[in-house]
Parts: C-alpha cells; structure tokens; sequence
C-alpha cells in the first residue's frame, strides 16, 4: 500500500526488518547520556535528489529580525503525529502503533498486548505516546492501548486531554490523560457509538465535545461522560455530499462561533449548524479551486476575536492551501501536482457572506496554521507538490509565512527564516507558554524509516523563536508577576487583574494588549479548538517598578468555552511568557 487508505480498509502493517534493527539497538544499549528506554537514532541516509529538492523563499527582512530556528531535541522518541500542549509545563507527542517500534521503550515489565500480533499474545514494548519536557529536552514513555492513527482531541474544563477514535481496535475508544503528576493514559474501548478514523473534535459553550465526520461516518456525536457509552449519533448530510472517490472531506475543518453555532467545512463546501438540534441554518458558496480537507489537507483558523469592539462579532474563517481534487489519484501513478495558493475568508454568519481570495507566495498542502499571541497567523511545514499519504508529496516547503490579517489584501504575507528539517506528512507544530513555538514529526513512510527513503521519519524536535522576541526586545518584554494571577481563575464577565514588569521605558495603558490563547489538539494540519481571543483593558495602573492591567473576561462561553487558557500581556507588540488562566462560570 503506496498510500495511506485506499477505498477499502488499509491493510496491516508488519515493518519486521526495521523491529529487527531497533531491537539490536536495545540489544547494544542507549548512547551515553541519553534517558532509560530511549532509543539512539539510526544512521540517516544522505539526501536524495527529491530530499533536496525544497521550497525556499527569501527572507523578508523589512521588517527587521524574522526569527530564528533552533534544535531542542535530536530525539524525542517517537514521531509526533499528534501535538498537545499541557498545562503542566510539558507537551505530549503521539503517534500510531501500525508503525511498528519507536524509538522509546516502555519501562520493563509494561509492555502492551498488541491486539494484531500473529500468532496472538505477542508484546508490543515500544512507547507511541511520550511526555516532553520543552524546556530540558526530557522525554517520559507513555503507554497507549489502543491505535491512536489518525485521531482526535480536545481539552475539558481541568486541562484534562480528551482524546477520541482511532484505527481498528482504537476506532471507538476514548481516551483521557490528566496533565498532573506522571500519570497515564486512561482508555474507555468501545465508547463512540460510530467509529472515528480521521475525526474532528470541538469543544462546545456547555463543556461538552462534539466529534464529526471520520472516514465512512457521515455523523456527529457527542462524547460521554468518563465510562459511560454512546447509542446513537446524528446523520450530517454536507459530509456524505462531499465525498468524492478520495473522499477530500476527512478532518473537517470545525470552528465554534461566538453566536455557539458551528462552522463546518469539507472538502470545498461550508454550512453553519446548531449542535443543540442539529438543524442547518445556513449553507456557504464553495471555495473553489481544489479540494481543502484531507488527503488534500489545506489550512484553516477561526480569526482572532477581538473584544475590544464589543461582543457582537462578525467573526471571521481563513482557509488556505490544498491540492487538486484528483492529488490522490496522481500519487498513486507517482504524479505530484502543485498545491493550492490561495486563502479564502469568509465571514459566515453575515448575509451574503462570499470568500474574499488572497494568495500565498507559493502554494502549500499539509502545513500547520497557528495564531500567534499577537493576532498574527504562523504557516509552516508541508510541501509544495502532492497531497497527504505516504509517499505522496515532492519539494517540502522549509520557509514559514507570517500572515497579518489586519493588513491590506496583498500584502498579509512575510516570508521568514527556513528551518533545515524537511517536514511533510504527520508533522505538527504548537505555540508555547514562552511565546515561541514548537515543531515536530513528519514521517511519509508506513514506518520508522531513516535510510533508502527520500525522507527519513523524523523524531528531532525545533523551536522557531518568532519576529516578536527579537533579541533587542527581549530583554524588556514584559513579566506576569505569577502571584498575581487568580488562583481560582476568572468567572464569565469578570474582571481579570494582572501585575507585570517591564525593564524597558516607561509602559503607558496604548501600548498595552491582553490576549487568551486556547491552546489547540495539532494533527494532520488542523489545529483543532484553536482560538483567541482579545481582551479589552478596562484599568491600567503603574506601582513603582510594576503595572497593574485589568482586562475584562468574556462574558459567555459562545467566546471562550470553559478551561484552561494562556493569557499574555503585550507591551508594544511584545508578548510576556503566559499565564495560565482558568475560565468557568
């Protein structure tokens, strides 16, 4: 199998020689220095022809500092497929038991049944799930049961990480990982009432999760309570209608509005639905050009929301990049098209809403889109040619993109620095409490492959320091004094008081900025419950060498579902380091 589905179920997959080759590695031992469990990296081939055949754009330097790349891990263990963010100070990187071993092992004496070995009972010792410390580089295994390939997740109210479907044995199961102290994986099998295989999660004002779509479920369903089960789930018309013969709709794009309707996207059609009765209020003009969901995995972001203005928004979506609907057929004669440059945006819920078109400097298929504590958007990793699948993409785009949403239509995009890592299929990206940001992944191959193949999986881990942390700046961002922060959190329409400091010149309330930051569930392009939100400042104070801002809370949780969230302090476009904030009723 050249690609990662066919139109039957995807076979199994049994990567027996490169088991042989990490088993001789745990043989031989780990490199000095490194943790218990971790396995070293295998040679790396030198780079093919097609490995060195990369999009890279010239720096925009206009602006001043455009960033910097820097390598916080030579390995991490496994491949991140899947990207989340806790709020315990670590990040949690997972990937899909079908690849056979990682490079972490579980600890001796926890290895897992694997539930497809022949003959059966056979032990799966490898970790596809680890803890990773962003600021050390330590990595803890964690043990998954379950197939997590292709899945889905979201936060709950605690920081609790919800996490849902899967591939075969995981196709229904829910999972939950607490952020505190060293705990695990916790699996409820057979929850879902349909199987979910490439399903988009969102949290709801209510606290409650909606899952949609996933590979042949043309459905929506609500997750449970811990350990009870789902009955029934709810047809959804817009996601059969845009099944085409390589489907294109998997990973819906999924954003709540600040009404608590849902914006749903497939494939290049968009509808606005209640998730209370499941009635469809509206159906949005086509995006045209190409197809935007997976296997053709373009881009999308709600836009920042911006209270400063008042609470009653025009929210706007942002979808970019993509391939041509027929991407996947040509993969599969070893044809790559260009991907798609444009970005539409939409306000969905004004009358008469139509995309408005802009276009990126090149086109873009399988990159990340986040928001940055600014109100910019950050667009990295992905390739130039092809679509999703193993094997399936040419010419890696190694140059990031800032895109300013304020600025004119023409001129949004700024080109930054080029990582040197190539990465394509199941890489991920995350912001990070510190205001920089997190990439990880990418392997095209249906294991863990580090020679003879065009692209090596990889498991290093980089750290892109964003324009706004330039190394003038740096020294007087500003500095959330931590005591200050509400240890209860903030209620809906409160007001959130904050202390920071600042070494630079005296901070005056204009050059003030609070955002929060929901930090999202990254897999497959989409960064799924993403959002921000900015505050309005209500009081400001200088104390001495401190300030005092008081910011006012959303006041409904149509803005800002209840949880955990990371709230930055800008001074003159500056971001501090976040604090976390709770937000509930």
């Amino acid at each position: 199998m050249r690609g990662i589905f066919s139109l039957t179920m995807a076979p199994l997959l049994r990567p027996g020689a490169l088991a042989a080759a990490l088993l001789a590695l745990a043989v031989v031992g780990v490199a000095q220095g490194q943790q218990v469990g971790l396995l070293r990296v295998p040679n790396r081939s030198p780079p093919t022809k097609a490995n060195m055949d990369r999009v890279v754009l010239p720096v925009d330097n206009a602006g001043g500092f455009a960033g910097s790349w820097n390598i916080l891990s030579e390995n991490a263990g496994v491949s991140a497929m899947h990207l989340v963010v806790m709020r315990h100070g670590k990040a949690v990187m997972f990937d899909t038991t079908t690849t056979g071993p990682s490079l972490m092992q579980l600890p001796a004496g926890n290895c897992r049944v694997d539930p497809r070995s022949d003959p059966p009972g056979g032990m799966d010792c490898s970790a596809h799930a680890v803890e990773f410390d962003y600021n050390t580089g330590a990595v803890r295994p964690l043990k998954i049961l379950t197939d997590t390939w292709c899945s889905s997740g979201a936060f709950d109210v605690d920081g609790m990480l919800v996490q849902t479907g899967g591939y075969f044995e995981g196709v229904k199961v829910v999972r939950r990982l607490n952020p505190q102290g060293n705990a695990d994986w916790i699996e409820f099998p057979n929850t879902l009432a349909e199987g979910r295989w490439y399903a988009t999660q969102q949290v709801l004002p209510d606290g409650r999760f909606i899952v949609v779509g996933g590979r042949r479920s043309f459905s929506y369903e609500f997750v449970p309570a811990a350990g009870q089960l789902n009955t029934q789930f709810t047809p959804l018309p817009l996601l059969q209608q845009t099944t085409d013969d390589v489907e294109n709709n998997l990973y819906p794009f999924v954003h709540l509005l600040p009404e608590g309707t849902i914006f749903l996207f497939a494939n290049d059609r968009s509808i606005i639905f209640d998730p209370q009765n499941g009635q469809v209020l509206r159906e949005l003009p086509k995006l045209n050009g190409g197809a935007r969901n997976y296997p053709a995995s373009g881009m999308s972001a709600l836009l920042p929301l911006d209270l400063r203005r008042g609470e009653r928004l025009s929210a706007e979506v942002i979808v970019c990049g993509g391939a041509p609907k027929e991407a996947f057929k040509l993969g599969e004669a070893n044809k790559f098209p260009h991907a798609l440059r444009d970005c539409g945006r939409i306000n969905p819920s004004k009358p008469g809403a139509r995309w408005a078109i802009d276009f990126m400097p090149v086109g873009r298929v399988m990159g990340d889109m986040l928001i940055l504590p600014t109100g910019d958007l950050l667009l990295l990793n992905g390739a130039a040619q092809g679509c999703s699948g193993w094997v399936f993409a040419r010419e890696p785009v190694l140059t990031p993109l800032l895109y300013s949403p304020r600025k004119r239509r023409g001129a949004r995009f700024r080109a930054l620095p080029a990582s040197n890592i190539p990465r394509m299929y199941h890489s991920s990206s995350a912001v990070l409490p510190d205001a920089t940001v997190l990439v990880a992944g990418g392997n095209t191959n249906s294991a863990y492959n580090f020679s003879g193949v065009d692209f090596p999986t990889e498991v290093r881990v980089e750290r892109y320091t964003p324009p706004y942390l330039a190394p003038e700046l740096v020294a007087s961002r500003p500095e959330i004094d931590l005591a200050s922060v509400p240890a209860n959190g903030v209620k809906y329409g409160d007001k959130l008081t904050l202390r920071f400091t600042s070494r630079g010149p005296a901070v005056v309330e204009a050059d003030m900025k609070v955002t929060m930051y929901a930090p999202p569930f990254t897999t497959h392009g989409f960064s799924q419950n993403q959002r921000l939100l900015v505050l309005q400042v209500t009081a400001f104070k200088p104390e001495g060498n401190k300030y005092k801002v008081t910011a006012q809370a959303p006041s409904k949780p149509t803005l800002a579902p209840p949880g955990y969230y990371l709230v930055f302090v800008l001074v003159k476009g500056v971001p501090s380091k976040a604090a976390w904030v709770k937000i509930h009723p």
